[in-house]
């Protein structure tokens, strides 16, 4: 029976050893993970990051840490030193207190240090370098002799030209104009198109279509003329006219090209140009011509009888050719236009003469609210016809237009005749 005893009390013992082992294993492991989290927060609190990433929204950082310090990124005070000498020159660092309301960094001009790089480069890059460079004052010369260019040029038109040997046809092909001006102030826009006429005999007169608000129109239209030799290709001249239309009032005329084909070789096939636009040859008031006209004031009426009898020195229309003048004559009362007439035309003459006379009803007493203008224009049957001079009478009329008027006035029911100068269109 005592071997028995001992056996069962052996038994009784082991799952005692096992509980108290499983115990002290319990809290071994639990002090051990306790220690390694304690040394883990230490580690964390005394480790500084290399840099910090910050988020900035209209000027509010995300990032709850109070960064208005006058630490910088990057490390601490007592690391700051060495870190400066570890750092490369060109990399980047930033302070938090130069930054301005929005939350932006102020630009900082880098300064130029030496390196192996600069040591290899020859003094011809350094002059190419300098060429490069311009002072501010330079600057400011160049800026406003560009804006002054720009309001003088008027853009570059492009064509070509080509000979058409089998079917004896001369051919031209407009393709576009680059840098157009702007001739509606409020739209800061154009509605370009261009007249062609080949001199100095204006039988062939062509113009493309207009196309609307563009500086740079691409016409790409071609016109084929028949029946041109090619040995009269070299006496012709192209002259391109180059407008804006407007749908109120007349074309804006923005310039115009000349080509002599002096010289020019089209048997080689076809030739790209291009030619800057100039501005249009505007002549002077002296050089617009004179109009003899008379008018007669009927009191009892209230009618004013206009005739137009002449014209002389009136000016070319172009570089070569001719006008075919005839004369608009517009009644204004008040600045308001209510009646208009108009002559025949005089076909290829500089020294027109009309006679043709020209009743207009006067809607008030007197004549202090009505003035009368001349158009003398130039008939085209292409285009819109251009006007060569202009004349007004009336009492706010100044130099010959005024006395012819005040003559009138101041003697009723005569016939007076004047020759008057005619102004620009």
């Amino acid at each position: 029976m005592a071997p028995i005893a001992d056996s069962r009390q052996q038994f009784d013992e082991i799952p005692t050893v096992v509980g108290i082992f499983s115990a002290f294993g319990l809290v071994f492991s639990v002090s051990l993970f306790a220690w390694i989290c304690c040394q883990r927060k230490s580690s964390k609190s005394n480790k500084t990051p290399p840099y910090k990433f910050v988020h900035v929204l209209k000027g509010v950082d995300i990032y709850p840490e109070n960064l208005n310090s006058k630490k910088k990124f990057g490390a601490d005070d007592k690391n700051e030193a060495k870190n400066k000498s570890a750092m490369p020159k060109n990399s980047l660092h930033l302070d938090l207190e130069k930054r301005d309301l929005n939350g932006n960094f102020p630009k900082t001009t880098t300064k130029m240090q030496s390196s192996p790089d600069l040591e290899n480069l020859s003094p011809k890059h350094f002059a190419e370098r300098k060429k490069d460079s311009v002072s501010p004052d330079s600057l400011k010369s160049i800026t406003s002799l560009s804006s002054e260019e720009k309001q003088d040029r008027l853009g570059t038109l492009f064509f070509s030209l080509e000979y058409n040997f089998e079917k004896k046809a001369f051919v031209v092909n407009i393709k576009e104009a680059r840098g157009l001006p702007a001739m509606d102030e409020q739209s800061m826009t154009s509605d370009p198109y261009i007249k062609m006429t080949i001199l100095p005999e204006k039988k062939h007169k062509v113009k493309t279509r207009v196309l609307r608000k563009t500086l740079d129109p691409a016409f790409d239209e071609t016109f084929t003329f028949y029946g041109i030799p090619y040995s009269q290709i070299q006496d012709l001249t192209l002259h391109f006219m180059v407008l804006s239309f407007d749908r109120f009032s007349r074309d804006d005329v923005i310039g115009e090209v000349l080509i002599p084909l002096a010289g020019i070789e089209l048997s080689e096939g076809r030739l790209l140009m291009d030619r800057e636009i100039i501005k249009r040859n505007v002549r002077k008031s002296s050089g617009r011509g004179e109009l003899l006209v008379s008018l007669c004031y009927q009191s009892t009426t209230n009618t004013l009888t206009v005739v137009v009898l002449k014209a002389r020195h009136l000016p070319k229309s172009d570089v070569s050719g001719l006008s075919d003048p005839y004369v608009k004559v517009n009644l204004y009362h008040a600045k308001k236009r209510i009646s208009k007439k108009k002559t025949h035309v005089k076909k290829c003459t500089p020294n027109a003469v009309f006679n043709e006379l020209f009743v207009f009803d006067i809607p008030c007493e007197g004549l202090d609210d009505i003035s009368i203008e001349f158009l003398v224009l130039d008939s085209d049957r292409g285009s819109r016809n251009e006007v060569i001079g202009r004349l007004t009478l009336g009492s706010s009329a100044e130099g010959t237009g005024g006395e012819h008027w005040k003559e009138i006035c101041e003697y009723p029911r005569r016939q007076i005749a004047k020759w008057h100068m005619l102004c620009d269109g």
